[in-house]
């Protein structure tokens, strides 16, 4: 019987409406735009990660190019070289490198039927440095000719200065591409926002006569579109990760190509991207909320 003299509570309905034909859209398209973003992150991660992987192995690492003097063999003056840098501060090993081992460097550049028996190869010596205090080419320059051999030092420098320049290039084009997406998504939800404070001119207006103030209206959009926004960056950064696990999966461990390797570290960089892309809406949307409110009558 009591359930016959119940009253339900009334309980009001939002002031906007849970859901639009329009939010589909929008959703879609911030998120291929986080999607773009966390995969530019995570390109700009790996390109970093190689950049300083190269330039490590340059920096421990230089070569010495011997050349024999009269009456002394290629071989003897490569070992005598070896030699006087191995006692250098600085060098943790210098190996002298066979002919066979140098006439293989070469061929890819003079081609094998040049590499006759006449030709006068020059010796390599491979020097391995100290990662902490590497020994610099004037050192290893003063220490061959005291010990009288011809030769001449690569430290690397001018590879290390292209590798570091290139790289720089690299984080500028990420960068680029990053501002470009989060310019491309703000105005997208700008006008979305004109287009729902258009769509609710009804609403707005009867709430603007109330005494509504402009905070509480706009208060409304920017909640609606930061949530709208959060649930776009999170599927566009999902997806990007599985780029990323499939990357890392499919390529060994390195990503697919040894010249950008991803790590699993690295697939941590797409997660904020859900509460940035509400930040952005949620601004954004408050800003174009207020600017359309102060033109009304």
């Amino acid at each position: 019987m009591s359930a016959l003299f119940r009253v339900d509570r009334w309980k009001p309905g939002p002031l906007l409406p849970p859901r639009d034909a329009r939010d589909g859209s929008l959703v879609f398209v911030v998120a291929v735009l986080c999607f773009l973003a966390c995969l530019t992150a995570l390109a700009a991660l790996a390109a970093n990660r190689a950049s300083l992987g190269w330039t490590g192995q340059l920096t421990g690492s230089a070569t010495v190019v011997v050349r024999a003097r009269a009456g002394e063999t290629p071989d003897a003056a490569a070992a005598r070289a070896a030699e006087a840098l191995s006692g250098v501060p600085g060098v943790t090993e210098a190996r002298a490198l066979t002919r066979e081992t140098a006439e293989a460097l070469l061929e890819p550049w003079i081609g094998k039927d040049a590499l006759v028996d006449d030709l006068p190869t020059p010796r390599l010596v491979t020097l391995d440095l100290d990662p902490r205090a590497p020994a610099g080419a004037e050192t290893l320059t003063r220490a061959l000719k005291a010990a009288n051999v011809d030769a001449v030092v690569d430290d690397h420098r001018r590879w290390i200065a292209d590798i570091e320049r290139g790289a720089g290039l690299a984080r500028l084009a990420a960068l680029g591409v990053f501002s470009l997406l989060a310019a491309a998504a703000t105005a997208v939800i700008a006008y979305a926002t004109r287009a729902g404070l258009s769509a609710r001119a009804d609403v707005i207006e009867v709430l603007h006569l109330s005494g509504a103030e402009a905070g509480f209206v706009a208060a409304l959009f920017q909640n609606r579109f930061a949530t709208m926004a959060a649930v776009a960056g999170l599927i566009g950064s999902l997806f990007a990760v599985g780029v990323g696990v499939a990357a890392l999966v499919l390529g060994g461990g390195t990503g697919l190509t040894p010249i950008l390797p991803l790590a699993w570290i690295d697939l941590l960089a797409p997660l904020p991207c859900a509460l940035i892309a509400a930040l952005v809406a949620g601004i954004t949307a408050r800003l174009a909320a207020l600017r359309i409110l102060r033109d009304l009558p």
